[in-house]
C-alpha cells in the first residue's frame, strides 16, 4: 500500500495504490474552500419552521443549512458504542432539555451561532452543519458539548474494547466534555491517547478564545490541508510507504510525523526523479477510466456508470465474456462477483453520493444473491464514508446509501459542455 502526493502551484492530488492498482484518489485546489469539518461563527438569518431549519450567514456566498434537530444536544451516533457518561457526581439530572418546540425562542434571527460544517456546498444546495461539534485528533475525538464517552465499533475484539473501557475511564477529561476511540486507536499504548488529547484541548481552547473575540460571521477553525490530513488519516493504516514529489511537503509531513510516531518516519520518501510521479507510476492512466461511463473488468464483462441528480445507476454487462465451459450459471455469477469488486472501488474513487442503484445480471440460484451480497457488505467496510446496503431485491437490484460529504470526483473536475448541457447529444 503505497501513497503518493503530487504538489503542484495551484493544486495537490493524493493517489493510494494498492499493489500498483488505484484505490482512492482526491484533488485539492487552492481555490477550494476546505469547509467540511471547519467551526465557524454564524448569525442566524431567518428560521424556516415548514422545514424545520435554520439559515446562517458563515461568511460564504450561500447560507448554511442547520436542522432543528442539529441544534439539539447530540444523540450518539450509531457506529459508537457509549461506555461513560462524563458529568459531575450528585450533579442534577437534566430534566428540561430543549426540544424542538423551543428552538426559534432559543435561536431567533440576528442571534450569533457556533455550528460546524458536516456536509459541503453540492450543486445549488448550501452547506450542511450542525451544533454538535467534534475534533477529530490522530486515535480520539474530542467532542466538547457531549458528554458521552465511547469507543467505535469498527474494533470488534472483545478483550481490546475492555482494555480501552478502562483506559477511557481513566483519562482525566474535562467536565461535560467526551471522547470517541478512533479505529486507529486499537492495541495503542495509553501515553498515546493522553497525548492525542491534551493536543485536542489545547485546539478547543483555541477555538473557544476566538468564539469570544471575534465577530460573526467567521472561521474558527479549519481541517488541515489535503497532505496532512491525509498523513493524519492514512498513517494509521497499514501504509508501507508515502512519496512525495513537493521538497517543502516531504520536509513539512516529517514534522508533523515525527510528532505522532518516530518510527513511521522512515516510511515517507521524497520522489527527486524528472518525469512526473503519477506518470512514473501509472496512475494518470488509471485516473482517465475514473471519469468513463464504461469500465472493463477482467474476464471481459464490463459495468457502466450513470450520475443523475438523484441517484447513481451502475448496470452490470457480460459483454465478451466467454464461458469455457459453456456453463452458464456460474458464468453469470463470476461476472457478478467480478462486477461487485470493481463496483465498490470505482464508489471509493469517484466518491459518490446518495443513493446508488446497482443493477446485476439475474441469478437463478440463492446463494449466488447472497454471496454477492456479502461480497458488496465485506468490501464496503473498508470504507470511511458510511454506507447502507440492502440485499439484491426480487428485480435483481441491490440499493445502498453511501454518506455524502462533498461533491463527487467529477463534479469538482469538469463542468457541463455548454452546447448539450451535459446530456452528451447536440442537434444534428
Amino acid at each position: 500500500r503505497e501513497l503518493v502526493i503530487n504538489s503542484e502551484p495551484l493544486e495537490k492530488r493524493v493517489a493510494l495504490l494498492v499493489d500498483g492498482t488505484l484505490d482512492r484518489f482526491e484533488i485539492e485546489r487552492d481555490s477550494d474552500s476546505r469547509m467540511v469539518g471547519g467551526i465557524y461563527k454564524g448569525r442566524v438569518k431567518n428560521l424556516d419552521p415548514g422545514l424545520k431549519a435554520a439559515f446562517v450567514d458563515i461568511g460564504y456566498n450561500k447560507n448554511a443549512f442547520l436542522h432543528y434537530w442539529d441544534m439539539l444536544p447530540a444523540a450518539t451516533d450509531s457506529s459508537v458504542e457509549v461506555v461513560r457518561v462524563n458529568k459531575k457526581k450528585g450533579a442534577p439530572e437534566r430534566k428540561n432539555e430543549p426540544t424542538v418546540k423551543d428552538i426559534p425562542q432559543l435561536y431567533p434571527p440576528g442571534s450569533e451561532i457556533g455550528i460546524q460544517v458536516t456536509k459541503g456546498p453540492i450543486g445549488t444546495k448550501g452547506p450542511r452543519t450542525t451544533t454538535n461539534l467534534s475534533l477529530p485528533g490522530r486515535y480520539l475525538i474530542l467532542t466538547p458539548f457531549s458528554d458521552g464517552c465511547g469507543i467505535s465499533r469498527k474494533i470488534e475484539d472483545p478483550q481490546e474494547r475492555k482494555r480501552l473501557k478502562t483506559l477511557i475511564n481513566e483519562l482525566t477529561i474535562p467536565e461535560g466534555m467526551g471522547v470517541i476511540v478512533r479505529t486507529a486507536g486499537e492495541g495503542k499504548k495509553p501515553r498515546y491517547f493522553v497525548r492525542d488529547l491534551h493536543l485536542l484541548l489545547t485546539k478547543w481552547q483555541e477555538i473557544q478564545r476566538k468564539m469570544e473575540t471575534d465577530r460573526a460571521p467567521a472561521c474558527l477553525y479549519q481541517e488541515p490541508d489535503i497532505v496532512e490530513r491525509t498523513v493524519r488519516d492514512f498513517l494509521t493504516e497499514d501504509i508501507d510507504r508515502v512519496l512525495i514529489d513537493n521538497e517543502g511537503d516531504f520536509k513539512r509531513t516529517q514534522e508533523f510525523v515525527a510528532q505522532i510516531s518516530t518510527r513511521s518516519r522512515g516510511k515517507i520518501a521524497y520522489y527527486k526523479d524528472s518525469i512526473p510521479v503519477f506518470e512514473r507510476y501509472n496512475i494518470e492512466r488509471q485516473i482517465e477510466q475514473t471519469f468513463q461511463r464504461r469500465v472493463p473488468l477482467p474476464s471481459g464483462g464490463e459495468i457502466v456508470i450513470d450520475e443523475t441528480e438523484a441517484l447513481i445507476s451502475i448496470d452490470v454487462n457480460t459483454g465478451s465474456h466467454k464461458s469455457r465451459s459453456g456453463d452458464e450459471k456460474n458464468t453469470i455469477f463470476q461476472v457478478n462477483m467480478e462486477a461487485a469488486v470493481e463496483m465498490a472501488r470505482q464508489i471509493r474513487l469517484r466518491n459518490i453520493g446518495g443513493l446508488i442503484i446497482m443493477d446485476f445480471i439475474d441469478m437463478q440460484e440463492r446463494r449466488h444473491r447472497q454471496s454477492v451480497y456479502d461480497k458488496m457488505v465485506e468490501l464496503m467496510a473498508e470504507d470511511k464514508a458510511k454506507t447502507h446496503i440492502l440485499p439484491i431485491s426480487q428485480l435483481g437490484i441491490m440499493q445502498m446509501t453511501r454518506q455524502r460529504q462533498q461533491e463527487s470526483l467529477s463534479a469538482g473536475q469538469y463542468t457541463s459542455c455548454p452546447y448539450c448541457h451535459g446530456r452528451g447529444s447536440v442537434k444534428s
